[in-house]
């Protein structure tokens, strides 16, 4: 998660794209990218699949600048902005201060920023609360609150912050069925319009929320050709078009893995 002061965002505007060009980089040594370029769309959700090590984690740490694009590489918004500063992350296991109410850990970021106006964080944080089921436990702790009550929390926080780029590193993986299903449907509905990059190994997942979906294979990684599944996220999961493309989506799996 981030805590920059986050720039202006429009409920009205969706989103700006997000542009990758020329990215390289290693890690142990191993050459994840090489002259990566990319295009994830604005207002959208991109869902990004692959085996393990591809890159996946490491393609958002490049985008959110947390690591370097390399020589020549560059990550900037569609409106010619850099994207850097302008992201919310949310994690598998988003890291809750456990000293802190719900409350408290939804509004950190102008604690942190020393942005005063606390009174006006707290009713928001609370009004976030509400939206994503958590309405009477604003004051709780941590320690008193279920796994999908923290990742409720969690998901509270990034809409807090409020940013036009919002990636996401397999929030909901650590939850069970019933949870993640109702994550799910609440993270679509209150993203709609920014510009999301969520990593999964779930393709059902994928093919739920993702308006695009990509499989990364390859050393170094290269992004496949998309998939766009039909209708608007969060999608009914028994739509026969969805358990189709689902097919489609593990042959490429099976292919990318075979390739690792």
């Amino acid at each position: 998660m981030t805590f920059s002061a986050p720039a202006p965002q429009s409920h009205n505007t969706p989103s700006p794209d997000i542009l990758v060009h020329a990215a390289r980089l290693s890690y142990g040594g191993d050459l994840l990218f090489d002259h990566l370029d990319a295009r994830f769309p604005g207002g959208r959700c991109t869902c990004l699949l692959g085996p393990s090590g591809v890159g996946k984690s490491s393609l958002l740490r490049l985008i959110a600048g947390l690591a370097p694009p390399g020589a020549g590489g560059e990550v900037i918004g569609g409106d010619g902005a850099p994207v850097t500063g302008r992201v919310a992350w949310m994690g598998q296991t988003e890291p809750l201060m456990p000293w802190l109410s719900a409350r408290g850990n939804v509004a950190i970021g102008p604690r942190l920023r020393g942005e005063g106006g606390y009174d006006a964080a707290s009713r928001r944080a609370d009004a976030l609360l509400t939206r994503v089921g958590l309405a009477g436990r604003e004051r709780d702790r941590p320690a008193t609150l279920s796994g999908g009550m923290r990742q409720r929390v969690a998901l509270a926080r990034t809409l807090f912050e409020d940013r036009p780029f919002v990636l996401m590193d397999e929030p909901f993986s650590a939850l069970d069925a019933i949870t993640r299903f109702a994550l799910q449907e609440e993270a679509a509905r209150h993203l709609a319009g920014r510009t999301v990059l969520l990593v999964t190994h779930d393709p059902l997942e994928a093919l739920r929320l993702g308006h695009v979906v990509h499989v990364m294979a390859g050393r170094p990684a290269i992004l496949g050709a998309p998939i766009t599944p039909p209708g608007d996220p969060p999608r009914d999961l028994k739509d026969a078009r969805l358990l189709a493309l689902q097919g489609e989506l593990l042959d490429r799996l099976a292919h990318a893995a075979a390739a690792a």
